[in-house]
Protein backbone atom coordinates (compact mmCIF):
# COMPACT_ATOMS: atom_id res chain seq x y z
CA UNK A 1 0.00 0.00 0.00
CA UNK A 2 1.17 3.60 -0.75
CA UNK A 3 2.09 5.07 2.59
CA UNK A 4 3.64 8.65 1.38
CA UNK A 5 4.93 10.46 -2.20
CA UNK A 6 7.06 13.17 -2.71
CA UNK A 7 7.23 14.18 -5.65
CA UNK A 8 9.90 16.48 -6.87
CA UNK A 9 11.54 17.70 -10.29
CA UNK A 10 14.58 16.34 -11.90
CA UNK A 11 16.92 18.64 -13.76
CA UNK A 12 20.35 17.91 -13.43
CA UNK A 13 21.10 22.08 -12.26
CA UNK A 14 19.65 21.00 -8.63
CA UNK A 15 23.34 19.69 -8.35
CA UNK A 16 25.33 22.57 -7.28
CA UNK A 17 28.08 21.24 -9.05
CA UNK A 18 26.34 20.89 -12.36
CA UNK A 19 24.62 24.54 -12.06
CA UNK A 20 28.13 25.99 -11.01
CA UNK A 21 27.79 29.47 -10.24
CA UNK A 22 23.99 29.56 -10.83
CA UNK A 23 23.51 27.24 -8.11
CA UNK A 24 21.79 29.68 -5.15
CA UNK A 25 19.42 30.39 -7.65
CA UNK A 26 17.62 27.12 -7.01
CA UNK A 27 18.31 26.97 -3.23
CA UNK A 28 14.90 27.46 -2.40
CA UNK A 29 13.78 24.22 -4.68
CA UNK A 30 16.57 22.12 -2.77
CA UNK A 31 15.03 23.06 0.39
CA UNK A 32 11.87 22.09 -0.43
CA UNK A 33 12.81 18.58 -1.67
CA UNK A 34 14.10 18.21 1.55
CA UNK A 35 11.49 18.94 2.99
CA UNK A 36 9.62 16.23 0.78
CA UNK A 37 12.10 13.47 1.68
CA UNK A 38 11.70 14.04 5.41
CA UNK A 39 8.37 13.20 4.65
CA UNK A 40 8.50 10.18 3.34
CA UNK A 41 10.93 9.34 5.97
CA UNK A 42 8.52 10.10 9.08
CA UNK A 43 5.80 7.82 7.02
CA UNK A 44 8.31 5.03 8.11
CA UNK A 45 7.95 3.20 4.69
CA UNK A 46 9.11 -0.85 4.27
CA UNK A 47 10.75 0.67 0.81
CA UNK A 48 11.09 3.44 -1.19
CA UNK A 49 10.64 3.25 -4.89
CA UNK A 50 12.19 6.72 -6.97
CA UNK A 51 10.46 6.82 -10.51
CA UNK A 52 11.38 9.38 -13.01
CA UNK A 53 11.24 9.43 -16.93
CA UNK A 54 13.85 7.65 -18.95
CA UNK A 55 14.63 7.33 -22.57
CA UNK A 56 14.51 3.52 -24.04
CA UNK A 57 17.36 2.15 -22.72
CA UNK A 58 16.96 3.45 -19.59
CA UNK A 59 13.23 2.01 -18.95
CA UNK A 60 12.29 -0.46 -16.08
CA UNK A 61 13.68 -1.43 -12.75
CA UNK A 62 16.98 -0.30 -11.00
CA UNK A 63 18.43 -1.82 -7.98
CA UNK A 64 19.34 -0.29 -4.63
CA UNK A 65 23.11 0.78 -5.01
CA UNK A 66 22.79 1.52 -8.71
CA UNK A 67 24.96 3.91 -10.20
CA UNK A 68 24.61 6.87 -12.24
CA UNK A 69 26.90 10.28 -12.88
CA UNK A 70 26.70 13.59 -14.20
CA UNK A 71 29.27 13.02 -16.56
CA UNK A 72 27.29 14.20 -19.40
CA UNK A 73 26.74 17.38 -18.10
CA UNK A 74 30.31 18.06 -17.88
CA UNK A 75 30.70 17.32 -13.71
CA UNK A 76 33.16 14.38 -12.52
CA UNK A 77 30.44 13.39 -10.20
CA UNK A 78 28.84 9.52 -9.30
CA UNK A 79 25.91 8.76 -7.18
CA UNK A 80 24.40 5.60 -6.06
CA UNK A 81 20.53 4.92 -5.39
CA UNK A 82 20.29 4.30 -1.58
CA UNK A 83 22.74 3.05 0.86
CA UNK A 84 23.89 -0.17 2.58
CA UNK A 85 23.76 -3.58 0.60
CA UNK A 86 22.46 -4.14 -2.63
CA UNK A 87 20.51 -7.35 -3.41
CA UNK A 88 23.90 -9.03 -4.13
CA UNK A 89 25.17 -8.42 -1.19
CA UNK A 90 27.57 -6.45 -2.29
CA UNK A 91 29.08 -3.21 -0.58
CA UNK A 92 27.31 0.13 -1.85
CA UNK A 93 30.78 1.13 -3.24
CA UNK A 94 31.65 -1.88 -5.32
CA UNK A 95 31.23 -2.22 -8.79
CA UNK A 96 28.32 -2.96 -10.42
CA UNK A 97 27.79 -4.78 -14.09
CA UNK A 98 24.09 -2.99 -14.11
CA UNK A 99 23.31 -0.11 -16.43
CA UNK A 100 23.91 3.47 -15.35
CA UNK A 101 21.03 5.38 -13.85
CA UNK A 102 18.76 7.69 -16.13
CA UNK A 103 18.85 11.16 -15.41
CA UNK A 104 16.16 11.73 -13.69
CA UNK A 105 16.78 8.95 -11.12
CA UNK A 106 20.64 10.20 -10.64
CA UNK A 107 19.07 13.58 -9.60
CA UNK A 108 16.87 11.17 -7.31
CA UNK A 109 19.69 9.79 -5.78
CA UNK A 110 21.90 13.24 -5.28
CA UNK A 111 19.07 13.93 -3.15
CA UNK A 112 18.77 11.13 -1.22
CA UNK A 113 22.49 10.98 -0.48
CA UNK A 114 22.49 15.24 0.62
CA UNK A 115 19.51 14.43 3.06
CA UNK A 116 21.59 11.21 4.33
CA UNK A 117 18.22 8.76 3.72
CA UNK A 118 18.24 6.12 6.08
CA UNK A 119 14.79 5.16 6.33
CA UNK A 120 14.18 2.09 3.74
CA UNK A 121 15.74 0.14 0.84
CA UNK A 122 15.90 1.93 -2.26
CA UNK A 123 14.82 0.68 -5.94
CA UNK A 124 14.79 2.59 -9.26
CA UNK A 125 12.07 2.17 -11.82
CA UNK A 126 12.64 4.27 -15.21
CA UNK A 127 8.95 5.31 -17.04
CA UNK A 128 8.70 6.19 -20.94
CA UNK A 129 7.68 9.94 -20.96
CA UNK A 130 5.00 8.49 -24.09
CA UNK A 131 3.41 5.68 -21.97
CA UNK A 132 -0.53 6.15 -21.81
CA UNK A 133 -2.07 7.68 -19.18
CA UNK A 134 -3.92 4.02 -18.67
CA UNK A 135 -1.08 1.63 -18.59
CA UNK A 136 0.90 4.41 -16.22
CA UNK A 137 -2.22 3.69 -13.42
CA UNK A 138 -2.07 0.16 -13.65
CA UNK A 139 1.75 0.27 -13.38
CA UNK A 140 1.07 2.50 -10.04
CA UNK A 141 -1.24 -0.06 -9.28
CA UNK A 142 0.97 -2.78 -9.12
CA UNK A 143 3.31 -1.18 -7.56
CA UNK A 144 1.33 -0.17 -4.65
CA UNK A 145 -0.39 -3.92 -4.24
CA UNK A 146 1.85 -4.89 -2.14
CA UNK A 147 0.82 -5.09 2.33
CA UNK A 148 4.53 -3.64 2.57
CA UNK A 149 4.47 0.12 3.06
CA UNK A 150 5.68 1.79 -0.34
CA UNK A 151 6.88 5.35 -0.55
CA UNK A 152 7.47 7.07 -3.80
CA UNK A 153 9.60 9.53 -4.97
CA UNK A 154 8.63 10.43 -8.10
CA UNK A 155 10.78 12.12 -10.36
CA UNK A 156 9.24 14.75 -12.95
CA UNK A 157 9.14 18.41 -14.56
CA UNK A 158 6.56 20.42 -15.70
CA UNK A 159 5.82 22.18 -19.13
CA UNK A 160 9.39 23.16 -20.47
CA UNK A 161 7.84 26.45 -22.19
CA UNK A 162 6.51 29.31 -20.33
CA UNK A 163 8.88 32.21 -21.54
CA UNK A 164 10.38 32.99 -24.40
CA UNK A 165 13.72 32.09 -22.95
CA UNK A 166 12.51 28.13 -22.16
CA UNK A 167 14.04 25.24 -23.59
CA UNK A 168 10.89 24.99 -25.18
CA UNK A 169 10.44 28.42 -26.41
CA UNK A 170 6.58 29.71 -25.19
CA UNK A 171 4.03 28.33 -25.45
CA UNK A 172 0.52 30.26 -24.32
CA UNK A 173 -1.01 27.26 -23.24
CA UNK A 174 2.25 25.93 -20.37
CA UNK A 175 0.78 27.92 -18.06
CA UNK A 176 -2.57 26.80 -17.57
CA UNK A 177 -1.38 23.14 -18.18
CA UNK A 178 1.24 23.36 -15.06
CA UNK A 179 -1.60 25.17 -12.82
CA UNK A 180 -3.70 21.96 -13.40
CA UNK A 181 -0.86 19.89 -13.10
CA UNK A 182 0.53 21.54 -9.38
CA UNK A 183 -3.01 21.98 -8.20
CA UNK A 184 -3.45 18.13 -8.83
CA UNK A 185 -0.18 17.43 -7.02
CA UNK A 186 -0.99 20.01 -4.68
CA UNK A 187 -4.13 18.17 -3.41
CA UNK A 188 -3.47 14.40 -4.16
CA UNK A 189 -6.43 14.41 -7.08
CA UNK A 190 -5.90 11.13 -8.65
CA UNK A 191 -8.26 11.73 -10.87
CA UNK A 192 -7.22 14.90 -12.38
CA UNK A 193 -3.74 14.10 -12.81
CA UNK A 194 -4.86 10.99 -14.77
CA UNK A 195 -7.36 13.34 -17.07
CA UNK A 196 -3.64 15.10 -18.24
CA UNK A 197 -3.85 15.68 -21.63
CA UNK A 198 -1.13 13.56 -23.04
CA UNK A 199 -1.09 15.08 -26.34
CA UNK A 200 -0.73 19.44 -24.79
CA UNK A 201 1.74 17.36 -21.90
CA UNK A 202 4.21 15.98 -24.98
CA UNK A 203 3.68 19.60 -26.77
CA UNK A 204 4.53 21.07 -24.37
CA UNK A 205 7.44 19.23 -23.01
CA UNK A 206 5.91 18.36 -19.58
CA UNK A 207 8.67 15.18 -18.66
CA UNK A 208 7.07 14.46 -15.64
CA UNK A 209 3.14 13.89 -16.96
CA UNK A 210 3.65 9.84 -17.04
CA UNK A 211 5.37 9.28 -13.66
CA UNK A 212 2.67 12.06 -11.86
CA UNK A 213 -0.13 9.92 -13.61
CA UNK A 214 2.38 6.27 -12.32
CA UNK A 215 1.37 7.90 -8.71
CA UNK A 216 -1.84 8.66 -9.75
CA UNK A 217 -2.73 4.81 -9.98
CA UNK A 218 -0.54 4.14 -7.04
CA UNK A 219 -2.31 6.61 -4.83
CA UNK A 220 -5.91 5.63 -5.81
CA UNK A 221 -7.72 4.83 -2.69
CA UNK A 222 -4.38 5.41 -0.55
CA UNK A 223 -6.87 8.50 1.18
CA UNK A 224 -3.70 10.86 1.26
CA UNK A 225 -3.59 14.09 1.42
CA UNK A 226 -1.16 16.52 -0.43
CA UNK A 227 0.65 19.47 0.02
CA UNK A 228 2.34 21.95 -2.52
CA UNK A 229 5.40 22.85 -1.14
CA UNK A 230 7.11 24.77 -4.28
CA UNK A 231 5.51 26.16 -7.57
CA UNK A 232 7.88 28.34 -9.82
CA UNK A 233 9.29 28.07 -13.01
CA UNK A 234 12.62 29.52 -13.44
CA UNK A 235 14.62 28.95 -17.09
CA UNK A 236 10.62 29.01 -17.79
CA UNK A 237 10.09 25.23 -16.77
CA UNK A 238 7.83 24.13 -14.15
CA UNK A 239 9.44 22.96 -11.09
CA UNK A 240 6.97 21.27 -8.31
CA UNK A 241 7.44 19.74 -5.11
CA UNK A 242 4.43 18.21 -3.24
CA UNK A 243 3.88 15.89 -0.94
CA UNK A 244 1.07 13.03 -0.01
CA UNK A 245 0.61 11.85 3.21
Amino acid sequence: MLAAAAVCPSPPLLVPEVAAGAAPELDALRTACSGALAVLAAARPDRLLVVGPADEPGRGPYPQAASGSFRGFGVDLEVRLGAGEDSSGAPSGAPHGERELPPSLAVAAWLLERTQWAAAPVEGLGVGEQLTADRCAEAGREVAAGAERLALLVMGDGSACRTLKAPGYLDERAAGFDAEAARALGAADTAALLALDEELAYEVQAAGRAVWQVLAGAGQGAGLEGRLLYDDAPYGVGYFVATWS
